[in-house]
C-alpha cells in the first residue's frame, strides 16, 4: 500500500464493527468501545489521506441532507466538509420553505428528501424530550421506506446535536485530547473538569456537558461535573457517566464548587448551559405558544445566571490546574470577558493563549462526521481504505 494507511487498516481489522454498517449514529453511549475506536481510527485515516493529497471520495454522486433547527457555524460547515470529502453534495432542508410548514408529516418528509440521499444530518437541540425523539422518528420512517422498496438505499442518520447528546462535538473533543496527550493509552487517570461557566445569555443546550461526561468517562479518566446548585443535567446521562467510570476504572463525581473541579485538572472545559428544569419549562411554553411566558422565563433565568458571575475561567482559576497549564477546551463560540461580552465564561488572556489549540479542536469535527458516514456506508471499511490508496491513490488536487 502506498501512503502510511496500514496502521489504520490493521487497527480496523481487530475491531468488531459489523453493526455500524447501515446504522445510525445518535448517541455515543449506544455504541460499543470498538465502534467508538473505529470512528477515531477512520477520522485519522481520512485526515491522513487529505494531508497527503489523496482523494477520499467513496461516492460518485448522492446527497447529504442537512436539517438545522438551531443556528450553527462549526457543525454546519463541518458537516458540509465531511460530505464533500466523501463525494456527496449537501442539500439543506429549509423547513420554512418546504411543505413541512403546511403540516407535512415526519414520515412523508423523511421519505421525500431521501431519494438518492445517503446521509441525513439533523441538529435539533432546543427542546427537552423533542430532538432525539424526532431523529428516531425520521430514522424509523426511512427504514420503513427502504424495507418497502420506496427507497433504493437506506439513508444513515447522523446526530449533529440533540437535546441529549452532541456526539460529533464530544468525539471531536476526545480525538483532540487523544492527540494532545500522545495516545489514548496516556489518558488513564487524567482529570477533566466539565464545569458550568457564567454567560450573559440563557438557554444554552445541555447536550455539550452531557456529551462530554457520557463519552470521556469511558477512558479511565477522572471526570468532574461542576455547576452551581440548580444547574443540574439529565439524571439518565449522569447514570451513564457513573456506569462508564465504573467499567473503565476511572472516576466520575459532581461538585458545586468550580475550584474543586479545577484543582489539579489536566483539562478544563468551562461552558455555560441552562438547567434541565429550565429547559423543560421552556419546552412546555413553546408548545403552548406562550410568548409572554417565554419572555418571563428568560428574565428569571438571566437573573439566576447573574448570581454566579464568579464562575469564570480566569487566570487565577487556571493557576489551580496541574502545573497551571491544563488544556483549556470549548466547543465555541465562547463568551469572552471584555471581548464578546462584559463578563463571560473565560478571560480574554486565557482564551488568546489557547486560541490555536481551540481551532485545532474544532478541526477534528469534519473528520469525525466523515468517519461516521464512512463506517455506516462501507461494509468493509478496512478494504475501502486500501482501495482508496491502491496504485498510489487518486490525487485530491491536481
Amino acid at each position: 500500500m502506498s501512503l502510511n494507511i496500514k496502521q489504520f487498516s490493521e487497527k480496523l481489522k481487530k475491531l468488531k464493527i459489523d453493526e455500524m454498517y447501515q446504522n445510525d449514529f445518535l448517541l455515543t453511549w449506544d455504541k460499543t468501545d470498538d465502534e467508538i475506536e473505529a470512528v477515531f481510527t477512520v477520522a485519522d485515516a481520512l485526515r491522513h489521506l487529505r494531508e497527503n493529497n489523496t482523494s477520499a471520495r467513496i461516492f460518485d454522486s448522492g446527497l447529504a441532507v442537512s436539517l438545522f433547527r438551531d443556528n450553527s457555524t462549526r457543525t454546519r460547515f463541518s458537516y458540509a466538509s465531511a460530505a464533500n470529502l466523501l463525494g456527496l453534495t449537501v442539500q439543506d432542508l429549509d423547513e420554512g420553505k418546504s411543505q413541512i410548514a403546511h403540516g407535512e408529516t415526519v414520515r412523508e418528509t423523511a421519505n421525500m428528501v431521501s431519494f438518492m440521499s445517503e446521509i441525513i444530518g439533523i441538529r435539533d437541540d432546543m427542546y427537552i424530550g423533542k430532538g432525539n425523539t424526532y431523529m428516531r422518528e425520521v430514522a424509523q420512517a426511512v427504514q420503513q421506506g427502504f424495507e418497502e422498496g420506496v427507497l433504493e438505499q437506506r439513508p444513515t442518520l447522523v446526530n449533529l446535536q440533540c437535546d441529549i447528546d452532541h456526539p460529533t462535538q464530544s468525539m471531536a473533543d476526545m480525538l483532540h485530547i487523544i492527540h494532545h496527550f500522545g495516545g489514548v493509552e496516556n489518558l488513564r487517570g487524567k482529570k477533566i473538569a466539565m464545569t458550568w461557566a457564567y454567560s450573559p445569555s440563557y438557554g444554552k443546550p445541555l447536550s455539550v456537558p452531557q456529551g462530554v461526561i457520557g463519552l470521556m468517562t469511558r477512558f479511565g479518566m477522572e471526570v468532574s461535573l461542576a455547576h452551581p446548585e440548580g444547574y443540574e443535567v439529565m439524571d439518565d446521562v449522569v447514570k451513564v457517566a457513573e456506569e462508564n467510570a465504573q467499567k473503565s476504572g476511572g472516576k466520575f463525581y459532581k461538585t458545586n464548587e468550580m475550584m474543586d473541579a479545577f484543582h489539579d485538572a489536566d483539562i478544563v472545559y468551562p461552558k455555560s448551559w441552562a438547567s434541565y428544569a429550565a429547559m423543560e419549562k421552556r419546552t412546555v411554553l413553546y408548545e403552548k405558544g406562550d410568548d409572554a411566558g417565554i419572555a418571563a422565563l428568560e428574565k428569571e433565568l438571566l437573573k439566576e445566571n447573574a448570581k454566579h458571575t464568579d464562575w469564570t475561567c480566569s487566570e487565577t482559576m487556571m493557576e489551580m490546574t496541574k502545573g497551571g497549564k491544563a488544556l483549556y477546551m470549548h466547543c465555541l463560540p465562547a463568551d469572552i470577558t471584555g471581548v464578546s461580552c462584559k463578563k463571560g465564561e473565560v478571560a480574554a488572556s486565557v482564551f488568546d493563549r489557547y486560541r490555536e489549540p481551540l481551532y485545532k479542536e474544532a478541526g477534528f469535527k469534519p473528520y469525525i462526521i466523515a468517519a461516521m458516514m464512512f463506517l455506516s456506508k462501507c461494509k468493509d471499511p478496512d478494504e475501502m481504505l486500501k482501495k482508496l490508496v491502491n496504485g498510489g491513490g487518486v490525487p485530491r488536487c491536481l
